[in-house]
């Protein structure tokens, strides 16, 4: 596939079309990412967490495909913010790599989120992790990094979907120089809506791939994730066409039609 990246400060390029793993294990994990990298996808996303780092690392070691051309995140969670630095190693040795793409704090400890943060600066200082950013983060929470530590995230992965749009958010990263990703885009979307039915009528596709499609036309990265070979495969389909300027409008608008 002809993946669009965005560019991160790190140097690396990070597809817009990634494959989540939140909620799948064992051998199950291992299968369904051999499958996404089968289809095409060369972007993973784990996270201590999920318990499947291993499974992860070995269908990206058995897949053949080269480490180089697979951008890999983990998330670090806040109960191990006393202990980042031996995560990140348990991390990166379950994984069987080097160091990863990306390491995000996966949400704010509620306490000293800048400590935690220099640690992670100091390992992408350290070569550990390409680059690192947070997850579930407000913009005045990017905000108090920077200040803090002149470093800014590079990347901030939220739940995002049509019906969650919000263009100052999405402004707000940009301004910022924050990569938006979105994770969950189909478990916060109503797939039958209408709106989405008649745009994929348009296109002939479903009105899943109309959603992942409208994330990539925003230029934010998005996750789906699925065990289902041909779901898997069907989610990638949406590299080969684009929406509409007036088609992005009308999927816009399902954010402001909710409550």
């Amino acid at each position: 596939m002809d993946q669009p990246t965005a560019q991160l400060p790190g140097g690396g390029a990070m597809p817009l079309l990634g494959f989540g793993t939140w909620q799948i294990t064992g051998s199950a994990c291992t299968d369904a990412v051999r499958a996404a990298l089968d289809a095409g996808y060369r972007h993973l996303d784990t996270a201590t967490m999920y318990r499947n780092e291993a499974e992860v690392g070995r269908a990206l070691a058995e897949s053949g495909v080269p480490r180089d051309q697979v951008f890999v995140t983990t998330k670090l969670p806040p109960d191990r913010a006393g202990s980042a630095g031996p995560t990140l190693d348990a991390s990166l040795a379950a994984l069987g790599v080097e160091a990863v793409d990306l390491w995000l704090v996966h949400w704010s400890t509620g306490g000293d989120d800048v400590a935690l943060w220099r640690e992670f600066v100091a390992a992408r200082d350290a070569g550990k992790a390409r680059d690192v950013g947070v997850s579930n983060f407000s913009l005045a929470q990017l905000d108090e990094l920077t200040e803090a530590t002149g470093v800014t995230p590079a990347v901030n992965q939220v739940r995002w979907a049509p019906a969650l749009f919000d263009p100052g958010v999405l402004e707000g990263h940009r301004e910022r120089g924050v990569m938006l990703e979105g994770y969950s885009p189909f478990k916060s979307t109503d797939l039958a809506d209408p709106v989405l039915a008649e745009v994929a009528g348009a296109h002939g596709v479903t009105p899943a791939q109309v959603v992942l499609r409208w994330h990539l036309d925003h230029g934010v990265v998005v996750i789906p994730k699925s065990v289902t070979p041909e779901r898997i495969a069907a989610n990638a389909e949406v590299l080969s066409w684009a929406l509409t300027d007036e088609e992005r409008a009308r999927v816009d608008g399902l954010g402001r039609m909710t409550p």
